[in-house]
């Protein structure tokens, strides 16, 4: 069920709409970037993942600014400033009994945030500001800010591409060749904002500079920020935690600039363990797990033949493909082996229907794989899957033929019932495990 959708009304009569989500002690209000829509927003599986993992350590406040989403719409010629954004979030804060709060702001919601730790240290009990800048522009003594003319170019996206999936390409790049993911963003953006709307706001952000308030804040701060972030540059994450007395910055790998995409369990982690003093899920961890684990047949001799251009097109549709049911089947990806995947899951039956989805959606594009299961202990440790369950894994998927989901007795034990159908391969020895392993093949259909 989606939280409930509420109305507080700010000074000046506007009416912002805003959620909560979750019932710990400390609060946490997110700062959303750009544009918003509460409601559409959970219509996104990794946007609802990511909400609810916050939510998992915080009382969660979200709200869509004024001249977004689901809140007043205003004249495009009297959109918010920063000031007027500061004021709306002491309203939702207000609203929900909130007296001091952690701030999360996000792109655009960083710098808000920002000021607001410098103006109301007393409303403020710490600060994380993600893939966020104090500038937007570059200029003489500012060179991470993004150039005049590409901001130019986005304008005119905006104008042009309006309802279309807008700026998918730098915020979302390891989802460009999602087409549900495309579709959902596209529909986030229009219910988000009108074209007009869309353009007011980020000509307003071009003109957004809170580097001199930056030294005025006196709270726990952390800034996180992605080495590849192609909306916003590193530099300007970084130049921000230099700027912030006692600021810890932490880079973490990727390209994309929309935290619930890509590692976000990676920035979850850290502002977890930033807010509360415990990593959670990058700690030692040791569960029940069923590990799948996928590879390309002939990958090699597929990329000779092709030729780079071809070979790197056709491996972005697999992995895009690949994602896309991981995340139907609620998988966790652990790791890419460039032309293969490692994903857990806390279900076996899931695993070995996600393989089969796997199985069948790249045969559509003229590639087999071979997919090998297995169910064991797994541990977590600084955000990899480690243990003899995986390695088990790795070993089954190294026996099944082209098209195959091969699975250990262990898993197919574990899903009686479920309507799963296997043909036994016999007994086999697999390199480094002691014993001897039964194997069981999924009958398709």
């Amino acid at each position: 069920m989606l939280p409930e959708t509420r109305y507080v009304k700010a000074s000046d009569g506007v009416s912002i709409a805003f959620q909560v989500l979750g019932n710990a002690s400390r609060d946490l209000v997110w700062v959303p970037g750009w544009v918003s829509h509460l409601e559409v927003a959970w219509e996104e599986p990794t946007l609802a993942r990511f909400f609810e993992r916050l939510a998992s350590f915080s009382r969660l406040i979200m709200f869509d600014k004024r001249g977004t989403g689901l809140s007043d719409r205003v004249p495009e010629s009297d959109l918010p400033t920063l000031e007027t954004r500061m004021g709306d979030v002491l309203a939702v804060c207000d609203a929900v009994g909130s007296a001091r709060t952690a701030l999360l702001g996000v792109s655009e919601g960083a710098p808000m945030c920002a000021l607001f730790a410098a103006t109301y240290p007393e409303r403020t009990t710490a600060l994380v500001l993600c893939g966020g800048f104090a500038r937007r522009l570059r200029s003489a003594d500012y060179e991470e800010g993004t150039q005049a003319e590409v901001y130019e170019d986005i304008l005119r996206e905006i104008s042009d591409r309006w309802g279309g999936p807008v700026g998918i390409d730098f915020r979302a790049p390891s989802r460009v060749n999602d087409a549900r993911f495309r579709d959902t963003w596209a529909r986030y953006l229009r219910a988000g904002a009108s074209p007009g709307a869309a353009i007011a706001l980020t000509q307003m952000n071009r003109e957004i500079d809170v580097r001199a308030v930056l030294a005025s804040i006196r709270v726990p701060t952390l800034v996180v920020h992605r080495t590849g972030d192609r909306a916003i540059s590193v530099g300007a994450g970084r130049s921000m935690a230099e700027a912030i007395p006692g600021a810890r910055f932490v880079e973490l790998p990727g390209d994309d600039h929309l935290p619930w995409v890509g590692d976000s369990e990676r920035i979850l982690s850290e502002i977890e363990r930033f807010l509360t003093g415990v990593r959670g899920s990058t700690g030692s961890d040791r569960v029940l797990g069923t590990v799948l684990f996928t590879d390309i047949v002939g990958s090699t001799e597929l990329a000779a033949e092709m030729g780079d251009v071809e070979w790197r097109d056709l491996l972005e549709a697999h992995n895009g493909r690949v994602r896309r049911e991981f995340e139907r089947f609620d998988g966790r990806e652990a790791k890419t082996t460039g032309d293969g995947f490692l994903a857990t899951f806390d279900g076996p039956a899931r695993a070995v229907r996600c393989a089969n989805a796997i199985t069948q959606t790249v045969r559509e594009i003229g590639l087999d794989v071979r997919t090998g299961l297995h169910t064991g202990e797994i541990q977590f440790v600084n955000g990899e899957v480690h243990g003899i369950a995986v390695h088990i894994g790795a070993r089954v998927a190294t026996m099944a033929g082209a098209g195959e989901v091969l699975v250990s007795s262990t898993v197919k034990d574990l899903i009686a019932g479920s309507g799963l159908a296997f043909a036994d391969r016999g007994d086999h020895v697999l390199k480094g495990v002691p014993g001897m392993w039964r194997l069981f093949a999924l009958v398709e259909g």
